[in-house]
């Protein structure tokens, strides 16, 4: 039984390697896109032709979104994945993040189509670089927790983890609801240019809810739920 694991910053992308270092003894099969889509949504190709390219043992760079990365990986390439494990992102997917994700889109296809999911993403604190080794460790210690049984039908988890340094000690996991703050709508217009100015990290946020964990210093783990 295969761990599939996608994401939507690409197949070369430090994260999924963070992600399936996480899981150390699992069989893992990674099916991503070929290139960058971050922020892409749910779209999903419409009836043209999806290249398909090896790169390797279990290992398969694709020409679509993460959502079409999940339907391939599900009906056609592991059709007996258990499991389907979106990111580690590089930024968060919290609050209003849900709605634009490719990351969080990649796990609601699976949730479709009956296969449990988890998203995980890692939020960038003032842009600084992230220790995907310190992403590993948490994101190994979250799975622990969240595997342990598959979530109910129409049901999966977002996760997002704070930015830690790497001497720092593991957080606390908060099992808490989504923010329903928009994200910073701040802005400027030059020379009838339309330009967002709003910082991420001081969006808007309701107490106890995803945006304000993880932006407080502690991993937060949202239960999405689909019906």
């Amino acid at each position: 039984m295969t761990l599939v694991l996608t994401n939507d910053d690409g197949i070369d992308a430090p994260g999924i390697r963070a992600l399936q270092a996480a899981l150390p003894g699992q069989a893992t099969a990674i099916v991503a896109p070929d290139r960058p889509l971050s922020g892409c949504s749910h779209q999903l190709n419409r009836g043209g032709a999806i290249a398909i390219e090896p790169r390797g043992q279990a290992e398969h760079a694709i020409a679509g979104t993460p959502a079409d990365c999940t339907r391939v990986a599900v009906s056609h390439l592991y059709p007996d994945a258990r499991w389907v494990l979106s990111g580690i992102n590089a930024g968060g997917n919290m609050g209003a993040d849900i709605h634009v994700s490719g990351t969080v889109a990649a796990v609601r296809e699976a949730t479709l189509l009956r296969v449990p999911g988890i998203a995980i993403s890692h939020y960038i604190q003032n842009r600084r670089p992230i220790d995907w080794s310190v992403a590993t460790r948490l994101a190994n210690k979250v799975l622990a927790k969240l595997m342990q049984s598959a979530p109910e039908p129409g049901q999966f988890w977002n996760v997002n983890l704070p930015h830690l340094q790497a001497d720092d000690p593991d957080p606390e996991i908060v099992l808490c609801g989504t923010c329903t703050q928009p994200l910073p709508t701040e802005f400027k217009v030059e020379n009838g240019q339309f330009y967002y100015m709003g910082r991420y990290g001081d969006r808007a946020r309701d107490p106890g809810a995803d945006v304000d964990v993880c932006l407080s210093g502690s991993i937060s783990i949202s239960e999405i739920r689909l019906w």
